[in-house]
């Protein structure tokens, strides 16, 4: 009963989904209009993505490194919600942590939460701290789209696979999750590197998905007409 329900919120979320992605084409293109996106950090971050894939392509894949990426998460996200930690195994052909409770975001951070990107931002932050202005910025921002792009290719490639985590929730809610918390970090980003602001984000993300909402409701009334139409 709760995979199904669990399948209903995810055909109701579908439309978000889009919502979604449009509201971060809107923000991208604000972006855009600001100048940030001409700016040369911006190239150094796109470089660094640029990077990544030349190697995600064309060399060997540093799985146990992703994978130790992955179980950490479940750690921290565990830590986070009160959870016990023991017992991390990391090897090239997978890996597992025990933990003494678990939930939702906790089982599919590792598809959303860029553990490495994180750790730089730490790192970073850290610096910040004691370093002012924080040297060499703008290999920083390579690094941070590196360690993005680093997320992104293995959670797309892990996600064609079976994962027990998505299977956990059933594969359509979890990818609905996984969809709309990866959007949110990227929506995220930009706000923190530019001039756009959370309300903006907002209203942009209102209209979008009361349009689809919208639009959805007409279809489904006229397919509805239509049905009862035949059925006389």
């Amino acid at each position: 009963m709760i995979r199904f329900l669990r399948f209903l919120a995810a055909l109701c979320l579908l439309p978000f989904c889009g919502a979604a992605a449009l509201a971060l084409v809107d923000l991208f293109i604000r972006f855009s209009a600001s100048g940030e996106a001409f700016s040369a950090g911006f190239w150094w971050f796109l470089g660094g993505h640029i990077v990544w894939l030349s190697v995600w392509f064309f060399l060997p894949h540093p799985m146990r490194v992703y994978v130790l990426g992955h179980e950490l998460t479940h750690a921290l996200w565990g830590l986070l919600f009160g959870a016990r930690v023991r017992n991390l195994k990391v090897s090239a052909r997978g890996g597992s942590v025990q933990l003494t409770k678990s939930n939702l975001l906790i089982t599919l951070a590792p598809y959303f939460f860029p553990f490495y990107t994180m750790v730089l931002l730490l790192v970073w932050g850290i610096t910040a701290c004691f370093v002012k202005p924080v040297p060499y910025p703008f290999l920083w921002l390579f690094g941070v789209g590196l360690t993005w792009s680093f997320h992104l290719c293995f959670t797309i490639h892990s996600l064609t696979l079976e994962q027990p985590d998505v299977q956990e929730y059933g594969r359509l809610f979890s990818y609905v999750v996984i969809f709309i918390m990866n959007l949110l970090c990227v929506g995220t980003w930009l706000i923190c590197v530019s001039d756009l602001t959370w309300a903006e984000a907002g209203r942009l993300l209102y209209a979008r998905t009361l349009d689809f909402y919208v639009t959805l409701y007409i279809w489904l009334r006229l397919g509805f007409r239509r049905l009862l139409t035949l059925l006389r």
